[in-house]
């Protein structure tokens, strides 16, 4: 199979990288490629097999002042690509596509509600993927060894302060980002039919939640993390306050869901670790 990776410069795409190596595989940074290039991306997926997108805007707060620019990376970009990569593109999408008023795990064929620009610019990149037959695969709570991720923040805090105020009235599932671009590839590999997928962990917990965990498995004291609310920390965008995805999609798909959240979070630890040390 040949393979091209789009945002192979971020901490997903690096994972996936990572995850092909010995492949025959184009990792495609933004600096190799402008994904609003159409001319450009037709000619860099020409012969792919399987086309993974994990280049997008990521700046939530961001997209809230410009969100024409965000929606042209993450919404008009996305179906250009999608006119070209049709069924061989899996798209990494969020779950910003929600309201965030579930109470239960969200199921994949759920009706877009995104509540913020970026969700909304990502939304419009979904339906154009789905339309033309491919893959959407939504991730959330993303975290791991490459870039800047709320579990980095946390341990990198750990060194300068005390204690740490952290939100503890929004619900998700920590996903590591090198347990997802294993999934992604598992997906191309296998006979699953197109349409839309939940790339996050399994269980749940708050962000001070999972700042303690980390703590915990990290070996510092747990009880320096403090609970806080929403309401402390307002943000341009607002944030679901719910974002537990449901797995439902993958049944007889011959690819499992992705672990338990802790669990998880403990086989990441030791490269988090060095990735921080070696900074």
């Amino acid at each position: 199979m040949r393979w091209v990776i789009l945002g192979a410069g971020g901490m997903l795409g690096r994972d996936l990288a990572f995850s092909l190596a010995g492949e025959d595989a184009a990792a495609l940074t933004r600096a190799d490629l402008d994904i609003s290039d159409l001319s450009a991306v037709r000619a860099a997926v020409d012969g792919a097999d399987v086309v993974i997108n994990a280049a997008a805007w990521t700046n939530v707060d961001g997209a809230e002042t410009s969100e024409s620019a965000a929606t042209a990376v993450n919404g008009h970009a996305v179906a250009g690509l999608a006119t070209v990569a049709g069924k061989r593109l899996i798209h990494i999408s969020t779950d910003y596509v929600f309201d965030g008023t579930a109470t239960s795990p969200i199921p994949e064929n759920t009706r877009q509600a995104p509540i913020n620009a970026y969700g909304r610019g990502k939304a419009v990149g979904e339906k154009a993927v789905l339309a033309a037959g491919g893959y959407v695969v939504r991730t959330a709570w993303l975290y791991g060894e490459h870039g800047p991720n709320f579990v980095r923040t946390m341990l990198k805090l750990a060194e300068s302060r005390d204690t740490v105020d952290v939100v503890d009235d929004q619900v998700g599932p920590p996903t590591w980002s090198f347990a997802l671009a294993q999934q992604l590839v598992a997906l191309a590999r296998s006979s699953a039919a197109p349409g839309a997928y939940h790339g996050t962990a399994a269980g749940a917990t708050t962000w001070f939640g999972l700042a303690r965990a980390a703590y915990e498995i990290a070996g510092l004291d747990p009880s320096r993390v403090k609970p806080t609310t929403s309401s402390a920390f307002v943000r341009p965008a607002r944030r679901p306050s719910y974002s537990v995805l449901g797995h439902d999609a993958w049944a007889g798909t011959g690819v499992d869901p992705l672990p338990d959240w802790r669990a998880s979070l403990e086989e990441a630890m030791p490269a988090l670790l060095r990735s921080l040390r070696t900074e």
